[in-house]
């Protein structure tokens, strides 16, 4: 399911061990051979955050997760923020610091954790083979639920939720805004709309355009060889002779000279001012339905 999501990504490339990282939990990880673009990673600092790696209990799991919010503050607006493939690396963790400093509780879990360390693989393919296509959706469904939870034991206000994905984590977005009956507005950075289903990932978002729970804003590049435009103006008609409201609500932007992750700014594939006017529009969403 995820090869042309990961072939837009790394086009031709061959991975090696040698091509990983840890990243900021230790339990995952992003691939440097990608490579890393170290000169244009925007670097966010920790004054006036509380931010690191918390536990949360997720039926009968201990889940490692990324947080980070403002010190001292309570009744903070929640934000669930979702990885690619690679899992909570650095980047995922500065996204949220990057929320954090806008007043935010914003919390990255480890979803693929349960399936395995991935240090134990030494290829790309295998990591797909031997964790990602293991990850059932309704596990992910109930951890995401099971941040929310710990968020609003720990100074969330989670009547203003909130979610946001790049990649995997964007799909997921999609399916979480027709899960979750608590969610205000998602945001979906190049997710996959339609890709072939199996047994434990049943659903694609073009399956579930009836079902939104809250209206979802896609960022989704014009040049992403992973996500044809045809499938985004297949989902964009779906949505807009939906009879669910949060459907007809939602919205596209497809930047036409950015092809995919152009958000990751460790990566070749960033594009700034795409990237930047994607997130103002991420934020812009957020205020726009009640969450900020």
């Amino acid at each position: 399911m995820l090869k042309p999501e990961v072939d837009s990504l790394v086009p031709g490339q061959t991975f090696d061990r040698r091509g990983f990282v840890k990243t900021a939990l230790g339990s995952a990880f992003a691939a440097a051979a990608l490579p890393v673009m170290a000169q244009q990673a925007i670097k966010t600092d920790f004054a006036g955050l509380n931010a690191g790696e918390v536990s949360i209990p997720s039926g009968g799991f201990s889940m490692p997760a990324y947080r980070a919010q403002p010190e001292g503050k309570k009744n903070l607006p929640v934000v669930l923020v979702v990885s690619e493939i690679f899992g909570v690396h650095e980047y995922i963790a500065d996204v949220c610091r990057r929320f954090a400093k806008l007043g935010y509780l914003a919390i990255a879990p480890e979803l693929f954790a349960r399936q395995g360390d991935p240090e134990s693989f030494g290829t790309i393919q295998e990591l797909q083979r031997e964790i990602i296509a293991k990850v059932p959706d309704a596990q992910v469904m109930g951890d995401l639920d099971a941040a929310v939870a710990w968020a609003g034991a720990n100074g969330g206000d989670v009547s203003r939720l909130a979610i946001t994905g790049f990649c995997w984590g964007g799909r997921i977005t999609w399916l979480y805004a027709a899960h979750s009956q608590r969610l205000k507005a998602g945001v979906a950075w190049y997710g996959q709309l339609s890709p072939e289903p199996t047994p434990i990932k049943p659903k694609n978002p073009i399956d579930l355009v009836g079902q939104l729970h809250a209206p979802v804003l896609g960022l989704y590049g014009g040049k992403d060889t992973g996500i044809p435009l045809e499938q985004v103006e297949r989902m964009k008609t779906a949505l807009a002779s939906s009879s669910d409201p949060d459907a007809r609500r939602s919205r596209f932007i497809v930047y036409p000279e950015s092809g995919h992750a152009f958000h990751a700014d460790y990566r070749p594939s960033y594009r700034e001012a795409d990237a930047r006017d994607g997130w103002q529009k991420c934020l812009d969403w957020f205020r726009q339905h009640g969450v900020a």
